[in-house]
C-alpha cells in the first residue's frame, strides 16, 4: 500500500463507530464520480465547480514534458534559481514538494519589504537576479500579494537589463486577468483546471510548475498519487481516507475539534503546514471546524494532551508503527507525498460532509481583504498605543486587557480570555528570514496557557487558517506581532509600499476579528527595534 493509517485507543473506537455509516453512504465512490450533491443542496452549486482535483493526476500528466523542457531551457541559459510568488495552496504545496525532495525553491508568500528584497537580491549560494526565474501563481489573477511581488520583480529585472518576459512564468486559471495581461506581455503561461480550488491544487499546475522548474521529479510525484487513487475510491472500511476522516471529524458532539500534526521519524517536514491550510480553510465555517495545530516532537501539547486535541503522527515507514505504540490514542500515518496529497484531500472533503458544511468555499476570507483595501485607500494615521513598554507598542481590542501596563501583564490578561475549549493564535507580520526565532514563541505560549497554540506568518496565514479564525468556533484569542523597520520598497504602479501593505493587512484582520461580527480578543505588539525586543517578548511570554 502507498498509504497506511493506524488508530489506537479512543480514536480507534470513534473510527469503528463511524465507518459503517461512511461506507454505507457511498461517499468515497461518490467523490470519485464527481457527485456534487454529497454536501447538501446549499453546497451543490459550489461543489459542482470544485471537484476537478479528483482527476488531477491524469489531467496533469501532459504538463510534465512541458515543464521539464522549460526547465532544461532555463538551465541552459544559466537560470537555476526559482522564486515562487504565491499564497495559500499556491505556495504551500510546491513548498512541501520541494522540501521533501531536498530541492531549493524560494517561496515568497509575504509582503514584508525585507523579505521581498531578499527574494529579489538572492545570495551567493543560490545566485542573484541574473540566475532567477519568477513563477507567479494566482488562481484569481488578482491576489494582491502575488501581484505586488510580480510588479517588484518586473522592475528589478528591467533595472539590470533583463526582459521580464524571459524570466517570468505565470500559473493561473484560464480567463483570469493575470492570464490576459501575461499573454499580452509575452510571458510563458500555464493554465490550471478552473474546477480545482486553490487548497486542493497540489497535483495541478500550481504545485507542479514551480516544483518541476526547481528540479523535482514531478512524474514520480504523480505516480505516487496515482497508486493511491483506487484505495480512496472504494466504499470499504480499509479505505484510508474514510479512516482518516472518521478519526479527525468523528465523535459527534464530543469530538476532538483540534488536530495536532507532528512529524516524528518522517522526512515530510513541511507536510503539516500544507494540511493546516487544507483542513482549516475547508472546515472552519458556520461556527464549526477542525483546527490543525502544527507541533514539534517535543511540543507541550504532546505532554499535556488536551482532551479536545487529536494527535496525528507522521512516520516514514508503516513497518515502524510498532515503535510508536507507546503513543496511545493517536493516528499514525505513513505514505509517500503524492499519496498524502490524495488521501488528505479525500479525507477533508469527507470530513466536510460529516460536519455538515461546504468544504469548498471560504466565505470569511474576503472580509480581511476588504478591510485591508479600505485602510490602503484611506491611509489613516495609526491608532495610538494603549502604552509603550521597553520599545514595544501595545494595542488591544479591549482596554481591560491593558490595565497592567506591562507586556507580561497584557499577555496574561489575554491568556485568561482563553475558554476551556479554546486556543491561542500567534500571528507574526514580520520578515521571517530575519526573525525566524519568533516561531519558537509558540512552544512557550502553549506551555504557559496549557492550550493548543497555533503560529502563523502574516499575511500568509490569512489565505489558510484565517478562514477558521473568523468562521470557526468563537474560542480563539489572538496575538499579533508587528515589526517597525526602516526597510521599505515601492510597489510599481501602486499608491502604497510593501511596508504600508503589510501594516494594513495586520490592522485589517485585527479590525475584523475584534469587530462586532466576531468579537475576538486581539492584542497587537509592535516591535520598534525587533532584533532587540524579541528577547524581551520571549521573557514576557514566560
Amino acid at each position: 500500500m502507498s498509504f497506511a493509517v493506524k488508530v489506537t485507543g479512543h480514536v480507534a473506537s470513534v473510527v469503528h463507530a463511524e465507518l459503517p455509516a461512511l461506507t454505507g453512504s457511498l461517499i468515497a465512490s461518490g467523490i470519485t464520480a464527481g457527485d456534487a450533491s454529497l454536501w447538501g443542496a446549499a453546497a451543490e452549486d459550489e461543489a459542482s465547480r470544485r471537484l476537478g482535483w479528483v482527476g488531477a493526476v491524469s489531467v496533469s500528466r501532459p504538463l510534465v514534458p512541458e515543464i521539464t523542457a522549460l526547465r532544461d531551457e532555463l538551465v541552459a541559459q544559466g537560470v537555476t534559481r526559482v522564486v515562487l510568488a504565491g499564497m495559500g495552496g499556491s505556495s504551500l504545496a510546491p513548498e512541501v514538494i520541494a522540501q521533501s525532495a531536498g530541492v531549493p525553491l524560494v517561496v515568497l508568500d509575504s509582503t514584508s519589504p525585507g523579505q521581498v528584497l531578499a527574494a529579489i537580491d538572492g545570495d551567493s549560494e543560490s545566485g542573484g537576479l541574473e540566475q532567477t526565474v519568477l513563477v507567479v501563481s494566482s488562481k484569481s489573477g488578482s491576489t494582491i500579494e502575488t501581484d505586488s511581488a510580480k510588479r517588484a520583480f518586473e522592475a528589478a529585472f528591467r533595472d539590470v537589463g533583463i526582459d521580464p518576459a524571459q524570466r517570468i512564468v505565470v500559473v493561473t486559471d484560464p480567463g483570469s486577468p493575470l492570464e490576459q495581461s501575461a499573454r499580452a506581455d509575452g510571458y510563458r503561461v500555464f493554465t490550471a483546471d478552473p474546477t480545482v480550488g486553490g487548497r486542493y491544487s497540489a497535483l495541478t499546475a500550481f504545485g507542479l510548475v514551480p516544483a518541476g522548474l526547481a528540479g523535482v521529479d514531478i512524474d514520480d510525484l504523480l505516480d505516487e498519487a496515482d497508486a493511491t487513487l483506487l484505495e480512496v475510491a472504494i466504499d470499504a472500511p480499509e479505505n484510508p481516507a474514510l479512516v482518516l476522516a472518521a478519526a479527525i471529524a468523528g465523535g459527534g458532539a464530543g469530538r476532538r475539534d483540534k488536530l495536532g500534526l507532528v512529524t516524528d521519524g518522517s522526512h515530510l517536514i513541511g507536510l503539516p503546514d500544507w494540511i493546516e491550510q487544507l483542513v482549516a480553510e475547508s472546515t472552519g465555517k458556520d461556527g464549526t471546524g477542525i483546527l490543525p495545530v502544527v507541533l514539534l516532537p517535543v511540543s507541550p501539547e504532546l505532554e499535556t494532551k488536551p482532551d479536545d486535541l487529536q494527535i496525528v503522527r507522521f512516520v516514514d515507514d508503516a513497518d515502524a508503527f510498532h515503535l510508536f505504540e507507546r503513543h496511545t490514542d493517536e493516528v499514525l500515518v505513513s505514505g509517500s507525498l503524492g499519496a498524502q496529497f490524495v488521501v488528505w484531500e479525500y479525507a477533508t472533503a469527507i470530513a466536510g460532509r460529516m460536519l455538515g458544511i461546504d468544504p469548498f468555499d471560504q466565505p470569511d476570507v474576503e472580509s480581511a481583504k476588504e478591510a485591508t483595501r479600505g485602510l490602503l485607500e484611506a491611509q489613516p494615521e495609526p491608532t495610538a498605543p494603549a502604552f509603550v513598554a521597553d520599545g514595544v507598542e501595545v494595542r488591544v481590542s479591549d482596554p481591560a486587557l491593558a490595565e497592567s501596563g506591562t507586556v507580561a501583564g497584557v499577555l496574561a490578561a489575554l491568556w485568561s480570555r482563553v475558554p476551556a475549549d479554546g486556543y491561542v493564535s500567534l500571528q507574526a507580520y514580520v520578515n521571517r528570514l530575519e526573525l525566524a526565532q519568533l516561531s519558537g514563541l509558540r512552544e512557550l505560549v502553549a506551555a504557559d496557557t496549557g492550550r493548543p497554540t497555533t503560529f502563523g506568518w502574516g499575511p500568509r496565514f490569512l489565505h489558510s487558517t484565517g478562514q477558521y479564525h473568523k468562521g470557526g468556533p468563537a474560542t480563539g484569542v489572538f496575538l499579533q506581532i508587528i515589526e517597525r523597520t526602516d526597510v521599505d520598497l515601492e510597489i510599481p504602479g501602486r499608491p502604497f509600499t510593501f511596508g504600508q501593505l503589510i501594516q494594513a493587512q495586520a490592522a485589517g484582520d485585527a479590525s475584523v476579528l475584534a469587530g462586532a461580527a466576531h468579537g475576538r480578543p486581539v492584542v497587537t505588539l509592535t516591535l520598534t527595534d525587533p532584533q532587540v525586543e524579541v528577547l524581551s517578548l520571549f521573557e514576557a511570554a514566560q
